[in-house]
């Protein structure tokens, strides 16, 4: 049913994905531009639940993304601590009247 080059497949698919980024945008917008008269009000907004909730999906999308594409992270330095041994034989000093 998939039509070469030519077809109808090409644009559809174009013309979808040109819908879900408009789509996209405008609940971008209507997330940051909305408001509650309250702390309370955030807690049964359904924009605000369904917002909250993509976050986590769209971080893991973007971390598959990352690792398919071979992204190295740069190499930190190591840091070298020099530690003297310190012996302790008691966790406080002895009173200040002995």
């Amino acid at each position: 049913m998939i039509r070469g080059k030519r077809g109808v497949w090409p644009g559809f698919l174009s013309a979808v994905a040109i819908l879900c980024l408009v789509l996209l945008a405008m609940l971008a917008v209507a997330q940051a531009t909305h408001l509650h008269s309250n702390d309370t009000d955030a807690d049964h907004c359904q924009l605000c639940i369904v917002m909250h909730t993509v976050i986590p999906a769209a971080i893991a999308a973007a971390v598959i993304v990352v690792v398919q594409l071979g992204a190295s992270t740069p190499q930190a330095d190591p840091i070298v601590i020099a530690l003297e041994p310190q012996v302790r034989l008691f966790i406080r000093p002895p009173p200040a009247s002995c």
